[in-house]
């Protein structure tokens, strides 16, 4: 089946408001920024997002968080992005912050069919007992904490019980993908795009560069076309647009 439709806006067409969406990402690195910026120019609000982080340097999610579309960020990282640290802590926006680990395997336990699973990540703090601050009340209170979790001992050691993700869409960025929507991700692209992929109940790829079936080695494929709806080939100068966070130089 051919995936590739013609634009990011006609792939994100059916991105309805308070629809959750898996952001793939790292930092600035493989960051879906033409379909991020196409559910920016459809409108869509209320979006509850799970992502690493919420974008930075106005890039990214940071687009969608500056206009207020999303109302819930799951994720493990806030960053040096002030203005998502600035909602949480007036309470524009509900956020839950999951270590970085758990998030991931959280987003691939949902793409596999697995409902939940325990983990030592978290036992004994707030991730297991509760109380985190999901949401501020702009005066310096908690208006909703997360809830206390199951706790389960195996071979004398306790784990935590942590459910796997699913959500409506998944966006996410590739360096090499086909028809068929079989990706290949480039070094650190690859910590969340594929797991971000998988938990997408519709999954949109946006790639840098677009082969025919059977050009891309079995061996090197990253995440298989059945997880990917949607296909959207970047233009060449949206393929070559790579910010970079902190830029470090050697004499």
């Amino acid at each position: 089946m051919d995936k590739v439709v013609p634009s990011a806006a006609e792939a994100v067409a059916d991105i309805r408001d308070g629809a959750s969406l898996a952001v793939g990402g790292f930092g600035l690195c493989g960051v879906p920024n033409a379909l991020i910026q196409a559910v920016y120019d459809a409108g869509v609000g209320e979006l509850s997002v799970v992502s690493n982080n919420c974008g930075a340097m106005e890039s990214g999610l940071a687009i969608l968080l500056a206009a207020h579309r999303i109302r819930r960020v799951t994720g493990s990282y806030i960053g040096a992005n002030k203005e998502f640290a600035r909602q949480y802590l007036a309470g524009e926006i509900e956020v839950e912050m999951i270590p970085q680990g758990t998030l991931a395997e959280r987003l691939r336990a949902g793409g596999a069919g697995i409902p939940a699973f325990y983990t030592p990540a978290g036992v004994g703090t707030q991730v297991a007992d509760g109380g985190l601050p999901w949401r501020y009340d702009g005066a310096g209170g908690v208006a909703v904490a997360s809830p206390p979790k199951e706790v389960r001992e195996f071979d004398g050691v306790e784990y935590v019980l942590e459910h796997g993700i699913r959500t409506d869409f998944a966006l996410v960025r590739a360096a090499r993908g086909d028809r068929h929507g079989n990706l290949v991700f480039a070094r650190s692209a690859r910590n969340f795009n594929p797991l971000a992929a998988m938990a997408g109940r519709i999954t949109i790829a946006e790639v840098e560069e677009l082969v025919e079936p059977g050009e891309l080695d079995p061996d090197a494929v990253h995440l298989p076309g059945v997880f990917v709806q949607r296909v959207v080939v970047l233009a060449p100068e949206q393929a070559a647009d790579k910010k970079i966070e902190k830029r470090t130089v050697r004499a």
